[in-house]
């Protein structure tokens, strides 16, 4: 059973995960949401102008009232507030408890370890305060990095579906990642073992 929590805020070492305000559509425009390279692998145009950015936000702040919609802004601690990147909940199975993730972030900020930190962080979330039983991503097979982020958060790889999506380049194989409950919980009680070594 799933006991939907909504856009919570959440905290790591170095991040806040934060939900977005309309005020944050300048740094999401010129950070992420207008660059052919960062929306090269994903499924939604590159935004033409500010106001496309806008209306997007619009959307995603009226839809915080419902507790089973998660999308949050990823701000660095050091950052002053504004965001670098997005990560949200794309789908949910309840069928099968299952959630899927997309995320995307400013080039100036790859390869920083940053991802893989905001995606363990929603992970940790959603198996511990939502429920959750399975938390899976798909990435362009053509968009290695992505797969190692998914790797870094503990999502395991399960499959290259040939030709069985599109996206800004086309029709595209696509590689699953998940990770089940019982994975999480073994993971946590290994570095529960590992912190308490001597």
């Amino acid at each position: 059973m799933l006991t939907h929590k909504g856009t919570k805020t959440i905290e790591t070492d170095r991040l806040i995960l934060r939900q977005f305000t309309m005020e944050d559509a300048p740094a999401m425009f010129l950070g992420w949401a207008n660059d052919d390279e960062v929306t090269k692998h994903l499924t939604w145009p590159t935004h033409s102008d500010v106001e496309v950015t806008k209306m997007v936000l619009s959307d995603w702040t009226r839809h915080y009232a419902k507790p089973d919609f998660y999308n949050w802004a990823i701000v660095l601690k050091e950052n002053g507030g504004e965001p670098i990147g997005n990560i949200s909940v794309v789908r949910i199975n309840s069928n099968t408890d299952c959630a899927t993730i997309g995320y995307c972030m400013s080039r100036a900020h790859w390869r920083k370890g940053i991802m893989p930190e905001a995606l363990k962080a929603v992970v940790d979330f959603l198996f511990a305060e939502v429920g959750f039983n399975r938390i899976e991503a798909e990435h362009a097979a053509e968009n290695p990095a992505s797969g190692r982020v998914m790797e870094k958060a503990g999502l395991r790889y399960e499959g290259t579906l040939r030709q069985s999506g599109r996206n800004n380049q086309g029709i595209i194989d696509v590689v699953w990642r998940a990770i089940l409950r019982s994975d999480w919980e073994k993971d946590i009680t290994r570095q529960e073992s590992e912190d308490s070594k001597p």
